[in-house]
């Protein structure tokens, strides 16, 4: 068995695979002030709560967006199970090819999860992964990755709406129960999720129109949860998408 971890600016999620069997999967909040003491602390009691004994791992693995965190996960996770985990960058072997203008600045996140569609889908590929910021992945019929987009994410929308508009208040992200809004938390509601859905389904098309060629959409990300089913276009959902994508760069580094 090996730990898989993502670590997110709002959520660090941890998956234990055997295999290619995902086990579980286990949620805990990005915190910038927890030592790997503290993470180490609270993973080893997650894991036992789930019947596994840290140090019967064989290993692991983690992609993080939060710099600041990546080193201190990463050393919890070598305390918890007596193992140096594998970390997503460079010197790490992908298989994925980047054409980006620099592609240090490539988020260790899409890259991931372009090397997991790719595993499932045939290119060319648009990748959607929605969290506290939202982004989009193209890859190219070839297989190369050619580029994408970054957006504030819907939560982050929703939270700005809020705290810049005086008479707007917070609300919870649900499924609206209407296109057309009759009160003020409705049309918030409908404009987050309609807005967000058919801003995919016309990401889609452009996406298309540029490389002039149908595309396989993929998405992933806790808030696409609420978003995918409002969307037109054919997307694939795939809340571990990311997990599945670190388990496929770890047996690429460790044959």
């Amino acid at each position: 068995m090996i730990l898989a971890i993502d670590i997110g600016n709002t959520n660090t999620v941890v998956g234990c695979l055997r295999g290619d069997e995902l086990l579980f999967t286990l949620r805990i909040r990005s915190d910038r002030y927890k030592t790997a003491d503290e993470y180490c602390l609270l993973l080893e009691g997650l894991l036992s709560r789930q019947g596994v004994d840290p140090k019967s791992l064989e290993g692991g693995i983690l992609a993080s967006v939060v710099p600041e965190l990546r080193t201190v996960i990463a050393d919890a996770a070598r305390q918890m199970t007596g193992k140096s985990f594998l970390v997503v960058g460079a010197g790490v072997k992908t298989g994925l090819d980047i054409r980006i203008d620099d592609p240090a600045q490539l988020g260790a996140d899409r890259v991931v999860d372009a090397v997991a569609s790719l595993s499932s889908y045939e290119p060319p590929l648009v990748i959607f992964d929605m969290g506290t910021a939202t982004t989009m992945s193209v890859v190219g019929k070839n297989g190369a990755y050619l580029g994408g987009m970054i957006m504030p994410g819907l939560r982050t929308s929703v939270d700005a709406l809020s705290a810049q508009a005086a008479q707007l208040p917070y609300v919870h992200l649900e499924a609206p129960d209407r296109v057309i809004g009759t009160n003020t938390v409705d049309c918030m509601l409908s404009g987050a999720i309609y807005g967000s859905a058919a801003m995919i389904d016309g990401l889609i098309d452009r996406v298309e129109e540029a490389l002039g060629e149908k595309v396989t959409a993929i998405a992933t990300g806790g808030l696409m949860t609420v978003v995918h089913s409002y969307c037109k276009r054919e997307i694939h959902y795939d809340p571990n998408l990311l997990l599945k994508g670190l388990n496929l760069i770890y047996k690429k580094n460790c044959r």
